[in-house]
């Protein structure tokens, strides 16, 4: 009791630093103000954890999406949706990945980051089974992270590119783009996990039969992998080197092999890695020994099993994810609501103010107000008022026909001030001119009455 008292502990303890590091990460990278640098920096601090802990990633996305709406910075927010998308792919939920995938899509492209489209194009393209259509798409996102000049971009969606061409067997297309992220690769001092795209390297040149070229490119994945501290992709490189030496009859290089990807996850979160592995040496001794294929049979539905399990438990988390995002999202629409609200009320305020400066104006203008140019001067500026009032209660309906199309927003403008300017000068002509000749009215009535007057003293007199 005591030992499992004091695991759970250390383990509390361990979570508690990790939040606090995250934390400390998190205010440094959002507090930059350069929109790419900041993009960049969110990509570098997500990659790996997206290809070792998905749930450590779901709570970073739940992180950035709070911060982001907190903020009002739509690029983190933007950023944390897609990062959903892609950790929804992994755990197997492809409807919910593909459905986030494309929100995050449609949020970028209306902030126009040529980054942010970058990365979200790239996670929409994960989520096509076509993989002509999947392809073009990888290439949209490769033009967009040349646009914004990101290195890193570019070399993992060029990788994605050579990929999909290897897979559909153009081997010259899938060499050059690999060669491609290689070049990128090695012309900045870090980018995200090196070793996928030499194993990339070494799966295209064993289609070609290149097959020395490709063990020296599993080598090298394998070394980088090791210095990346990546297990994940360490057991990937070593399942296809055992893959790769099973298509070529070398049956004791591919148990070798076979046997090194199950062991280095062994005991580790991503144990159920083993099922490919276990299934080749399951093939393998099937006709051989049967114990040992029992063994690795029972090994590769367990792992089977397992990752079900985990699928299952993250495909919880994603709920759980998805009930939050969307209390946000009501937040949020409250929120604007009552800024509307508040943005009508300043409109009927507004309205109700020139309504009574109009009233006050005429009332004033039959006692108070005698100068003819002041007169003028106040019609001016009471007419402007009025107009432009009418103006800005017009803009946001053009915006809106106009789809905020700047050619068509100026027509509209032009057209309206076409409209209004003359019928402006009329009405201020016809108001003052009213008014003039009303004040000079009651001027001229007044002399008379003081004259009247004077008339009167002087015949008592």
């Amino acid at each position: 009791m005591k030992k499992i008292t004091l695991l759970l502990l250390l383990f509390s303890n361990l979570v508690f630093s990790q939040n606090q590091e995250l934390d400390a990460k998190f205010e440094k990278i959002l507090a930059e103000k350069n929109d790419d640098i900041r993009i960049d920096k969110l990509y570098l601090l997500t990659g790996t954890t997206s290809e070792t802990d998905a749930t450590i990633t779901l709570k970073i996305a739940q992180k950035l999406l709070i911060q982001g709406q907190k903020r009002n910075d739509k690029i983190t927010e933007t950023f944390a949706i897609s990062l959903f998308s892609y950790q929804a792919l992994i755990t197997g939920n492809k409807t919910k990945s593909l459905k986030y995938a494309l929100k995050s899509l449609e949020m970028a492209e209306k902030i126009g980051n040529n980054n942010l489209l970058a990365i979200t194009k790239n996670r929409v393209a994960h989520n096509y089974l076509d993989p002509v259509k999947k392809k073009e798409l990888y290439k949209e996102a490769l033009k967009n992270a040349e646009l914004g000049k990101n290195v890193n971009f570019q070399q993992v969606i060029s990788k994605n590119i050579g990929a999909i061409y290897t897979k559909m067997g153009v081997l010259d297309s899938g060499l050059f783009y690999l060669q491609k992220s290689e070049q990128l690769m090695s012309s900045k001092k870090f980018t995200s996990l090196q070793s996928s795209v030499y194993l990339e390297l070494g799966n295209t040149y064993a289609k070609m039969k290149s097959t020395e070229l490709a063990k020296a490119y599993y080598n090298l994945a394998l070394k980088k992998s090791k210095e990346e501290n990546t297990i994940r992709n360490t057991t990937s490189i070593y399942y296809n080197l055992a893959d790769f030496y099973y298509k070529l009859n070398q049956v004791d290089s591919t148990i070798v092999y076979a046997k090194k990807a199950i062991e280095i996850v062994d005991k580790t979160p991503f144990s159920n890695d083993v099922m490919r592995p276990s299934k080749l040496l399951k093939d393998i001794y099937r006709n051989k020994n049967n114990d040992l294929a029992m063994k690795y049979a029972d090994m590769y539905q367990m792992a089977n099993d397992s990752l079900n399990n985990l699928q299952s438990l993250q495909r919880n988390q994603l709920l759980t994810f998805e009930e939050d995002l969307r209390q946000q999202e009501l937040v949020k629409v409250n929120l604007e609501a009552n800024e509307q609200e508040k943005e009508n009320l300043q409109y009927i305020f507004i309205a109700i103010g020139i309504l009574s400066l109009i009233i006050l104006f005429l009332l004033l203008s039959r006692s108070f107000i005698t100068n003819t140019r002041l007169i003028h001067f106040c019609g001016i500026v009471g007419l402007l008022i009025v107009f432009e009032f009418l103006n800005l209660l017009l803009h946001p309906f053009l915006e809106k026909i106009t789809h905020h199309s700047p050619i068509l927003l100026l027509l509209g403008l032009v057209g309206i001030a076409s409209l209004l300017v003359p019928l402006h000068h009329k009405v201020e002509h016809w108001a003052t001119a009213k008014l003039v000749a009303k004040n000079k009215e009651i001027r001229l009535a007044k002399a008379q009455k003081t004259i009247e007057e004077l008339a009167i003293k002087t015949e008592n007199s």
